[in-house]
């Protein structure tokens, strides 16, 4: 049983007048879709392609198109923009107030560039494609945190770990203005799945008692983030029964600090890596074969439905 919650919301803001359903109801929206996903992957990665400041035009359609989607599901989009080597970049953000503890944050994000001479397919237009109908599927949720989505630009070398990377300016200034974030989630590479015994390879000691079938999805956290990563493995396994592993290591193993999420922990947030382990799994990892046709879309929609009833649950969540 639920409990029933009317609100009323103005249609100028993308909403019908009034919408019944519960204060976060996962059963409210269609599940994401695989198809959808798809066509998400294929415009990034076939239409636009390779996406970076070395190729400022594609950047910016690429930067266009997230935002067209967002608005089109009626929300703001917010923009951070810099400069490099004189080329505009943005970084896009999306936010479902909460309704409880408005100032308090749960944060997911992807990054949209790629590197050179890859279409980036599985990195990370998946990542991409799943924040984008994390967008259509949460729109009608009233949570009780402050959800917000986030797609960074510039992960890619040369940017990874510098100043110049999205996610370290966006992170910054989040400190800055003391932002509450109880938990980032970072988007990297989800659309790489594989039955076959010997399929998974792992960074050296995590690999032990683990399974060698690339078919789960990976939680990675540092130490001080094992509380997110065992808050989120709950939520996760109580939202869908897709294979999950779970590990929180030292980030200097090789692989764990490879993201987004980084740069996070470096301005003293909770954070992990959501991903499918790129390199480890996924041969054509930085590569011209990083193409749509590679994806398991069927998989990836199982994975990215989890995350949205994950980050459903964790925005109510009060021990969070």
């Amino acid at each position: 049983m639920t409990v029933q919650l009317v609100f009323q919301v103005p249609e100028a803001g993308g909403f019908p007048k009034e919408i019944l359903m519960s204060a976060c109801d996962e059963d409210a929206v269609t599940p994401i879709s695989a198809p959808a996903l798809e066509a998400h992957v294929r415009k990034l990665a076939h239409e636009i392609g390779e996406r970076h400041v070395f190729r400022p035009q594609s950047l910016a359609e690429a930067r266009d198109y997230i935002r067209s989607c967002w608005e089109a599901e009626g929300y703001v989009v917010e923009a951070q923009t810099y400069e490099v080597m004189d080329v505009p970049c943005s970084n896009l953000s999306i936010i479902l107030p909460g309704t409880r503890l408005p100032g308090q944050v749960v944060l997911m994000g992807a990054h949209y560039d790629t590197v050179r001479g890859s279409p980036g397919a599985d990195d990370n237009a998946s990542g991409v494609a799943a924040l984008l109908e994390l967008g259509r599927r949460l729109y009608v949720c009233r949570p009780g945190r402050t959800i917000r989505l986030v797609a960074f630009v510039n992960e890619e070398a040369p940017f990874f770990y510098w100043g110049k990377m999205g996610s370290v300016i966006y992170a910054r200034a989040a400190r800055q203005r003391n932002e509450d974030i109880r938990a980032m989630f970072s988007l990297e590479m989800l659309g790489c799945y594989n039955d076959e015994p010997r399929s998974q390879r792992y960074p050296p000691f995590l690999g032990r008692g683990r399974s060698s079938q690339g078919n789960f999805i990976a939680f990675v956290s540092n130490l001080r983030s094992r509380p997110l990563l065992n808050s989120a493995l709950a939520a996760f396994k109580t939202s869908t029964n897709f294979p999950v592993e779970g590990t929180a290591a030292f980030s200097w193993v090789p692989g764990v600090s490879w993201s987004d999420h980084l740069s996070f922990w470096r301005s003293g947030y909770p954070a992990l890596m959501i991903t499918d382990t790129a390199f480890f799994r996924y041969r054509h990892y930085h590569s011209s074969q990083d193409t749509p046709g590679k994806l398991d879309y069927a998989r990836m929609a199982a994975v990215v439905e989890g995350l949205a009833r994950m980050l459903i649950r964790l925005a109510d969540d009060d021990n969070l």
